[in-house]
């Protein structure tokens, strides 16, 4: 059985991102297991870091990334993938991104992450034994998207990597930031269609995401609004050569 393993900086990129292509893999017989590295609970959070879970409606006391982590195990049953992976790094926020325009800044000089994050992406893949990687391209320019593809880099990996496009930045008014647009410009590009039942197991799982909906999207009414702005197709850069079974931009 051909084993795929998506790297999701957050609870929710990698469905929000490349869920129908999740769901048409394990269909077609494949393991999926999707992983998050940001994903550690924080007692008493403060400052900016609490104001992010403040202004979703959670009270302070709320384990909010216990909640997210519940949240991302019924998404992927909505996929009808494994169930996921958390490791235990925390979100820029508790690693001294203090604002909200900072998550989309440059990454700071302190923020020494990527070393412990490529020891631990080695140590998954290891477990894991994929053959085939879904990666974010950092569209947007959020620093935890960053660091995650700096610290894959870091390993040298050869394994074939489906570099996704970032939704829900791919379809914001505002033109997203790419910092690491020079990365993946010389990268082949590869569409994936959606079938309907992959579109609606995407729909599902990305709905599953509660405390999310309302911040990115304004409600789940926005949210199958944006999805329908991707027009059933997830859009890609490919490195390496894709293994047999992966969908073509036919839907195939």
């Amino acid at each position: 059985m051909p084993i795929a393993l998506a790297l999701s900086p957050h609870l929710d990129d990698a469905a929000f991102s490349c869920g129908g292509t999740l769901a048409m893999l394990a269909e077609a017989g494949w393991r999926v297991v999707m992983a998050t590295l940001f994903t550690g609970s924080v007692p008493e959070p403060q400052g900016f870091a609490l104001a992010c879970q403040l202004d979703k409606g959670l009270p302070a006391e709320v384990d909010y990334m216990a909640l997210r982590r519940d949240e991302d195990r019924a998404a992927a049953a909505a996929l009808g993938i494994a169930a996921p992976t958390h490791l235990p790094f925390r979100e820029a926020p508790h690693r001294g991104y203090g604002s909200a325009p900072e998550l989309f800044e440059a990454t700071r000089d302190d923020d020494a992450i990527v070393p412990d994050l490529a020891r631990a992406l080695a140590d998954l893949a290891a477990a894991v034994r994929p053959d085939l990687l879904l990666s974010p391209q950092a569209i947007g320019g959020h620093v935890d998207h960053v660091q995650m593809v700096r610290a894959l880099d870091a390993l040298g990996s050869r394994l074939p990597v489906l570099w996704w496009h970032d939704f829900p930045y791919t379809v914001r008014k505002a033109v997203p930031k790419e910092p690491l647009r020079a990365r993946f410009a010389d990268l082949g590009e590869r569409e994936i269609r959606l079938t309907p039942e992959a579109e609606a197991r995407k729909a599902a799982a990305c709905a599953a995401y509660g405390t999310q909906i309302g911040f990115q999207f304004g409600g789940r009414e926005g949210l199958s609004r944006r999805l329908s702005e991707e027009g059933g197709v997830e859009r890609f850069r490919v490195s390496g050569t894709l293994p047999a079974g992966v969908p073509g931009h036919d839907g195939d």
